[in-house]
């Protein structure tokens, strides 16, 4: 399918959206792709992600921008780094020497993007661009307060600040359950979801629900801009089926209850297939002008809970054909998305249902239109393992018995099994410390020769080496 053809399948979509008109006010700051001296801002800042203050030490996550910042760039942070963390991405893991700048923590511990409009990072990042004659910000979600931050430091420094990512009605489209179903039947077919109905009245919900539960086993309730499950619900179909109407209706009115629904976003009603293989493929989106998007990886998803919740990820070992599969679906849609004017990181979850390794099928069931737990240490292992990615798996890990710990204890219990990118010794590396002390967390990549081996390091050989 050419450019051509994609392009026009989603202009429908752009014109009822009046998207050429909201693009105009991120002109100035929209990434042209250019590859220059410029230094980076990175910032991770998950303030627009619903129900992210659930999230066991999340006001610490902002500390992942670290794993994207070289020598040169800045990262800013509300909180400061754990202790010894900076030193062992400097000189254990070979990641360059960025400034770290911190921000006043405001109302909210993770708003990042909000933070860095007081001083002194303000004050800081106006000082970097006029001497480097412009900045470049590459934030984890290229939400407004980042393009705004853009606007602003451009306006007071003289110089021209980017923003490495879509702007936000893109960026909102791309996160959106029910816009990306729209996009993928345009531009694929029906065939590549599930079937989904998106409402946005209650009643209307419960019927569809109601009538759903007729034809499928399992069905479910998804929020349309909720990350890592944490807007779903999942309902056995036989249950449903006994209810009257007022029943089902009370059931969609607990499920917006609990997710905080404010009546002004689209609630998606859907047919749930129960399948623990939820692959996922990480793009790169340029700007349209340096040519299309690239897969840089095809995972599975390691997923807990009927409401499937995300825990982490490995490198795909589905057959060729799977892989093959998800990688073309994918370009198709991340094609209509550069299209819509986006640019940057982003990744699409799947389904899989059937037999792998034989008679199979996809189904798309969400964008994430932003860095995340898979596409971080995707990067974090090609920026420091020499040659082809390895068998890895990626996750966090949490338990009571490390609640208190500092880096170093960290570092010291692992003590010879610690990655050493000069030797390619050691099965370990770790990023996002920041909530150890508080909760017991932190993610790990365990490297292993083998997928098998990998799993073990995680399940068995680092609960032993912690003494947990």
């Amino acid at each position: 399918m050419s450019d051509r053809s994609v392009a026009e399948k989603v202009r429908p979509l752009a014109r009822r959206l009046d998207l050429e008109s909201q693009l105009e006010q991120y002109g100035a700051q929209r990434w042209l792709g250019a590859q220059d001296q410029r230094p980076i801002l990175h910032l991770d800042d998950v303030s627009k992600i619903p129900f992210v203050q659930d999230v066991a030490g999340v006001e610490e996550y902002q500390h992942r921008a670290r794993v994207r910042a070289r020598t040169g760039d800045l990262f800013v942070a509300v909180t400061d780094p754990s202790d010894g963390y900076e030193d062992y991405c400097r000189d254990t893991l070979r990641l360059g020497s960025p400034r770290f700048v911190r921000a006043p923590s405001g109302q909210h511990g993770y708003a990042v993007a909000e933070a860095c409009f007081s001083d002194p990072p303000f004050g800081t990042l106006v000082e970097r661009a006029r001497g480097a004659d412009g900045l470049s910000i590459h934030a984890y979600m290229a939400i407004g307060e980042v393009w705004r931050l853009a606007a602003r430091v451009a306006e007071v420094s003289g110089t021209r600040v980017e923003v490495v990512g879509p702007p936000p009605p893109v960026l909102w489209i791309a996160n959106d359950k029910a816009a990306l179903s729209e996009i993928v039947v345009r531009v694929l077919s029906e065939d590549w979801i599930v079937e989904t109905h998106a409402a946005n009245e209650q009643e209307a919900m419960a019927k569809r629900l109601q009538r759903l539960a007729h034809k499928a086993p399992s069905v479910g309730l998804k929020r349309a801009r909720c990350a890592s499950g944490l807007g779903n619900a999942v309902y056995e179909a036989e249950p449903l089926r006994r209810l009257d109407f007022e029943g089902v209706l009370g059931e969609v009115e607990a499920f917006l209850r609990r997710t905080e629904w404010a009546g002004d976003e689209e609630v998606l009603v859907v047919a749930w297939e129960r399948t623990d293989c939820s692959p996922s493929s990480q793009l790169w989106i340029p700007p349209s002008t340096l040519g299309a998007p690239q897969v840089e990886g095809v995972y599975e998803q390691l997923l807990e809970g009927d409401n499937r919740i995300f825990l982490g990820s490995r490198p795909s070992t589905l057959p060729e054909p799977v892989n093959r599969r998800i990688g073309e679906a994918s370009l198709v849609v991340a094609e209509a998305l550069q299209a819509l004017g986006y640019v940057g990181r982003c990744s699409f979850d799947f389904i899989l249902l059937g037999d792998p390794a034989g008679e199979f099928s996809l189904k798309f069931t969400e964008c994430n239109g932003r860095w995340g737990g898979t596409s971080t240490p995707m990067h974090l292992v090609d920026r420091v393992v020499d040659g082809p990615r390895p068998p890895y798996r990626a996750q966090d890990f949490m338990h009571e018995g490390l609640v208190g710990l500092g880096f170093h204890e960290l570092l010291a219990r692992l003590d010879g099994e610690i990655y050493d990118p000069a030797t390619g010794d050691g099965s370990y590396i770790l990023y996002n410390v920041g909530p150890l002390a508080r909760t017991g967390k932190f993610d790990v990549v365990a490297i292993g020769s083998t997928p098998t081996e990998a799993e073990r390091l995680i399940e068995e050989d680092l609960p032993r080496r912690l003494g947990l």
